[in-house]
């Protein structure tokens, strides 16, 4: 069950019961009571009438009053959160912005919530701010989304022409299109090529065209689960394993910029201050991405990876050699 279809799971389960706990949220949604607690940000932070309270009687519940009723929606109002969740940012991408603002309207309360008790004065809202923007934005312009999204529905194949990183020009292909998926906020085109998933991102994605083919798709594949599979592949994949000094300043940067290839982080600083790291690549030009950290990094092991980050900052050097002064009468 993919986000979205979990908030509104959720949303239900408060309907339900009136009190409930995140422990019980989790075993009856099957997820963790971490992953509970940030749903229910989620619905604060899109104005859901959702209150917490801590302490042995504490629990989850929906504020008394004018309560969110999912009866109240249309069933494509329905449908486009399941897909989206309660982001209108991303409705919009797909063309459902009116709709996604309709169906808020009506899962918000008309009234202002009770008065806030003693030893909480302040609301949910008032101290929780969550953005899913990613850092410094979208670097390249997205195509038109929610044309894509109209023809991905229609059930057939597309030939995409589709740039591949690092490549100068387009290609084209054919593609059995699951549907799109957003990932820290970065959208993608998930479909089977030649009989195997791939993802597509939309930056790269020229344009498009549906064919008269009806899409053939892996038996049991869905979009969430393919989803899923190429994200943990592309994780898993560590064809090689670096072993580096990092000073132990950049440690909170580098765990920023690496993600999820930062396999580990020393707990002790040598006489430099720096810690040793590990980060795992599909392939050894992976290291490249060291190089932003200059010389607060020192690649140790393995010994090809030293030496092309050596060739590489000898490279960089001689293109960035100041000009030689001209001394000539």
């Amino acid at each position: 069950m993919g986000r979205p279809q979990r908030l509104i799971e959720l949303l239900a389960a408060l309907q339900a019961h009136p009190r409930t706990t995140a422990e019980a949220l989790a075993g009856e949604l099957g997820v963790s009571t971490r992953t509970v607690l940030r749903d229910v940000r989620a619905l604060v932070d899109a104005g859901i009438p959702v209150f917490t309270e801590r302490g042995k009687y504490g629990g989850i519940s929906l504020l008394p009053g004018d309560q969110a009723d999912l009866s109240k929606l249309t069933t494509g109002e329905a449908d486009l959160l399941r897909a989206v969740g309660l982001d209108p940012d991303r409705a919009r991408r797909v063309g459902g912005e009116a709709a996604a603002r309709s169906a808020l309207r009506k899962l918000t309360p008309r009234r202002s919530p009770p008065p806030a008790r003693d030893d909480l004065p302040l609301s949910l809202t008032d101290v929780i701010a969550i953005d899913n923007r990613p850092w410094f934005g979208e670097a390249a312009p997205l195509p038109d989304v929610a044309a894509l999204v109209r023809d991905v529905r229609t059930g057939r194949r597309l030939r995409i022409g589709y740039r591949p990183s690092g490549a100068a020009s387009a290609e084209e292909y054919v593609v059995d299109p699951y549907g799109l998926v957003e990932r820290a906020g970065r959208w993608y085109l998930v479909g089977d090529r030649d009989g195997r998933p791939r993802m597509f991102a939309l930056t790269r994605l020229r344009d498009w065209t549906v064919l008269d083919t009806a899409r053939r798709l892996r038996p049991g594949a869905d979009l969430a689960g393919t989803a899923r599979e190429l994200g943990e592949a592309l994780e898993s994949r560590e064809q090689v394993v670096v072993t580096a000094r990092l000073d132990g300043a950049s440690v909170d940067l580098a765990r920023r910029i690496l993600g999820a290839r930062l396999r580990t982080v020393g707990d002790r600083q040598d006489g430099d201050g720096r810690v040793e790291i590990t980060v795992a690549y599909g392939a050894l030009d992976g290291v490249r991405q060291l190089l932003q950290f200059s010389d607060h990094i020192e690649v140790v092991a393995p010994e090809p990876a030293r030496r092309l980050i050596h060739r590489l900052a000898a490279r960089t050097a001689r293109a960035h050699r100041p000009p030689t002064a001209d001394t000539s009468p």
